[in-house]
């Protein structure tokens, strides 16, 4: 194991150094962020594919690269207007008699990252995209589950970045564990809620800010009057996508009850058409690893022994019995009852599970007495029922008439609430995260204690001054 402790404090060392950070720098950093990953893109994908057994090569580049590469040359652009002072007004009269008041955006230090295995290189870089605009410094731990994405990083990183201002750490748990103990002056964690609760133990004890990133039970509500055939075929792209590992996947759905079987049915024909077949189709990405397909496969026989039809959508008749290239097909889960884990748990593959409601009163009880998910989905053109939908649920982010796009938006920011996260970045709102917000009060010339009233000893000024205070 790497001395962590070692490798946080020359870190920090340089960094208090070196400061202040200079805009240049930082952008300088961002750049060389992303020419690691532009640079390297066909290594990336190799390695992300050898980890997953099989991985898109064209979803590798959209999800890992593009959406890396992207992050990273934005903060560049606009970090020099991120960074400038905020100016605010002062209380009345200080302003009149030359008092000034304003927020300066100061790095943090050095900031720790966990990342996750479903998108192990945009989930580090993205976040590096707010930790370098804002100035810091960064240590990455990556994930155990894609070891060749670990190595490649480890490997090219020096080539990039001194380990003062970057460097990566694998390990097991026992490093994970280690690594979340550090005293960092901010720590980023992406991955499951389960564990998120370990990581704010462990901050706690250095009183380290925290920022995690989790997931949850997306809904997706379709609406009465809303298009199928195009709500059918976002949802199936949205849930095949790297085989539905995504925190951001339709987990469940929500259809008027008389439109359900033309839904399941809108559902498996887009399926098919995306994916016409699956085991030897290299646009369709494999489960992680054979834990995660067993407990995929043992929660669908859960539902079935509950009583739940499971339509699996395989188009060509593959037999997937007869391979362990670990690819599945989709599964759409219907009658889907509380007591299933189906719809306990966060499904983090390609299962559906689809409901039904009545009214749209309905359906929004049912995602609020869940936890608050990571997102929010609706398909509907009626604009006042939309609108509810937004105002009585709770959720990370939401988006309309797709799914999973809002994260795409850099400008919008990205998280969780409750069970689903604590915190946001991307873009400025990354930057924000990332950066100290310092209030800077600079006093007038004048005496303004003695006009105020505030020297002892205190008299008829001191009231007045309290009088119009209290006034307002």
């Amino acid at each position: 194991m790497a001395d962590l402790n070692a490798m946080l404090e020359a870190q920090r060392a340089d960094f208090m150094e070196a400061l202040p950070v200079p805009i240049p720098l930082r952008k300088d950093r961002l750049k060389r962020a992303a020419a690691m990953i532009a640079d390297h893109a066909d290594s990336f994908c190799d390695a992300l594919s050898e980890d997953f057994g099989h991985r898109s090569r064209e979803q590798s580049m959209i999800t890992d690269i593009a959406a890396s590469v992207t992050p990273l040359r934005h903060a560049a652009k606009h970090v020099d207007g991120w960074a400038k002072a905020d100016k605010r007004p002062t209380m009345f009269p200080l302003g009149l008699l030359g008092a000034k008041a304003r927020v300066e955006y100061q790095p943090k230090g050095v900031v720790g990252v966990i990342s996750p295995w479903n998108f192990p290189v945009n989930l580090v870089m993205s976040p590096l995209a707010g930790i370098f605009a804002a100035g810091n410094r960064a240590m990455v731990k990556t994930s155990e589950y894609t070891p060749q994405v670990a190595s490649l990083f480890e490997e090219l990183c020096p080539r990039y970045f001194d380990p003062t201002e970057l460097a990566f750490v694998s390990g097991g748990p026992d490093v994970g564990k280690a690594f979340a103990e550090l005293p960092f002056d901010h720590l980023i964690f992406t991955g499951a809620t389960g564990i998120a609760r370990h990581i704010l133990h462990a901050a706690a004890d250095n009183l380290v800010p925290v920022t995690l990133e989790l997931g949850g039970k997306s809904p997706v509500i379709v609406s009465r009057g809303a298009d199928l055939d195009r709500a059918a075929e976002r949802v199936a792209i949205g849930k095949m996508m790297n085989a539905g590992q995504i925190c951001l996947a339709p987990d469940y759905m929500l259809v008027p009850a008389e439109q359900e079987p033309a839904v399941v049915d809108k559902l498996t024909s887009a399926a098919s058409t995306l994916y016409p077949t699956l085991l030897d189709n290299p646009d369709y990405t494999a489960v992680i690893n054979d834990r995660h397909y067993q407990r995929l496969n043992d929660w669908l026989d859960d539902a079935r022994a509950k009583g739940a039809d499971v339509v699996t959508v395989n188009p060509a008749n593959e037999d997937f019995s007869a391979t362990n290239s670990r690819k599945m097909p989709l599964h759409i889960v219907r009658g889907a009852t509380d007591d299933m884990t189906v719809m306990q748990e966060e499904i983090f593959g390609p299962i559906l599970p689809v409901r039904t409601y009545d009214t749209v009163d309905q359906a929004i009880s049912e995602v609020n007495r869940r936890d608050r998910p990571l997102a929010l989905y609706h398909f509907g053109k009626d604009d006042d029922e939309r609108r509810r939908v937004l105002d009585r649920t709770i959720s990370g982010g939401a988006t309309l008439d797709d799914v999973i796009f809002h994260v795409s938006m850099e400008e919008l920011p990205f998280g969780g609430i409750g069970p689903s996260g604590m915190g946001a970045y991307h873009g400025r709102a990354g930057f924000q995260t990332f950066s100290h917000a310092r209030s800077v009060f600079q006093q007038s010339k004048l005496d303004v204690a003695k006009l105020a009233g505030l020297k002892p000893p205190y008299g008829s000024t001191t009231r007045k001054a309290i009088a119009r205070q209290m006034k307002g």
